[in-house]
């Protein structure tokens, strides 16, 4: 029988495009998975995955310190009364729960950082709350039997500041094309015996059992991209954020032909709304709301140009490397992009699109050269296919697996 992992999450565990590979990676691996997140008012329902999805229902908060602490509690009281070989954290706000179960039980413990929170702008601006963050964060690597991050930057910071080894699995995409049909493995139930992990078999393993995404013949998001048909659109995919450059993005919308798509929501989704309305730009900016992972491909290849223009509001902004870099590169989109240390240093290899300050004038000078200079677009577009052959997320799962494997072994 595989044995058992328990991942935890704070999110709708519905969006979250890391955990989906990670957790069906390490399945075909031969795994018995499952995630633990929340359910949400908005939530919509699960689609199957190939690993155990559970969410917490009926949370009394939503946000703050009381959701912080209801959500550790009732990871921990879960957490006690499953059986498992080994828990791995997502983020600081699930590790301490993690930490005191696999103690208990004896067990190892594993901490995924999906970014290094103690240096987001929410947590940098509150000293006293980031000196909580950085003593659970302490506490947290010094009770982890293995740390894995998203990019080699923050791996440093953490090696660097805690003297340990931290493994880097980016968050790139699937090469292979996903395929309509959900896998066999799909309607299996939660607890079903799968065979001993087995890494080479895991790194064979068919993408579309790995991924085991449903086909949808009309996503209703498509319905307002039909409407400006024939129009070049900027996209920006990913949370509707403090200092993600989106008030920037729709002011430059003003001086720069197109329309402009946005697919995510977030804290700043009604700020945004309001500059729109503000600037008149309503016939420019389309806001698509929360888009399933399975089809933010198709909405992505029928973009122009991707943004991704960070704001420099903290360490963990400034050495970042995010999904959507990743996203665009393998819809073949050129995109705009953080001047930040990883971005440039992975453009160095393939330019994918053109380094962008986070302010108007640059950010209207980039894309307007990206809608106007078709030679320099075909030439981006043409390295977009080249990289989008390396940077894949079969290059990353070895890393994964060794991982885990050599916890649990």
């Amino acid at each position: 029988m595989g044995k058992r992992i328990i991942f935890t999450v704070t999110n709708d565990l519905r969006y979250d495009q890391r955990m989906l590979r990670i957790c069906s990676t390490l399945t075909a691996a031969g795994y018995k998975v499952a995630l633990v997140g929340r359910e949400l008012p908005s939530s919509i329902p699960l689609q199957n995955q190939p690993y155990q999805q559970i969410r917490l229902k009926h949370l009394i908060f939503k946000t703050g310190k009381l959701f912080y602490i209801e959500i550790n509690l009732r990871l921990l009281f879960f957490l006690l009364f499953q059986r498992f070989d080994a828990v791995c954290s997502i983020d600081l706000d699930t590790a301490i729960p993690g930490i005191i179960a696999t103690k208990i039980k004896s067990k190892p413990h594993l901490f995924d950082a999906h970014e290094l929170f103690t240096h987001t702008p929410e947590v940098v601006r509150r000293k006293p709350i980031q000196k909580i963050w950085e003593s659970v964060q302490k506490f947290t690597f010094s009770h982890t039997q293995a740390a894995i991050t998203v990019g080699p930057a923050i791996a440093q910071y953490f090696e660097e500041k805690y003297k340990i080894p931290v493994a880097v699995v980016r968050n790139m995409p699937l090469k292979t094309a996903l395929k309509d049909k959900q896998s066999e493995t799909s309607n299996l139930p939660p607890n079903n015996n799968l065979p001993e992990p087995n890494e080479e078999n895991a790194l064979e393993a068919n993408p579309s059992k790995i991924t085991n995404l449903p086909n949808e013949s009309m996503p209703a998001w498509q319905s307002k991209i039909d409407a400006i048909q024939g129009q070049q659109f900027i996209l920006y995919q990913g949370a509707l954020n403090e200092a993600r450059g989106l008030e920037i993005l729709i002011q430059a919308m003003t001086k720069i032909q197109g329309t402009l798509v946005l697919a995510g929501e977030g804290d700043l989704s009604q700020t945004l709304r309001n500059l729109t309305r503000s600037l008149n730009l309503d016939h420019k900016v389309i806001f698509l709301g929360m888009i399933p992972p399975n089809e933010l491909p198709q909405l992505t290849k029928q973009a122009y140009i991707g943004y991704n223009v960070s704001q420099n509001a903290g360490l963990s902004y400034y050495l970042s490397l995010n999904n959507k870099f990743f996203d665009y590169t393998k819809a073949l989109l050129p995109s705009l992009i953080n001047p930040f240390p990883e971005y440039l240093t992975l453009m160095k290899e393939f330019q994918v699109g053109l380094p962008t300050e986070p302010t108007v004038d640059d950010v209207v000078k980039q894309a307007n050269q990206l809608l106007t200079n078709s030679t320099l677009y075909n030439d981006i577009k043409s390295n977009c296919k080249k990289a989008s052959e390396k940077w894949i997320w079969e290059n990353e799962t070895p890393t994964l697996i060794r991982v885990f494997r050599d916890v649990l072994n």
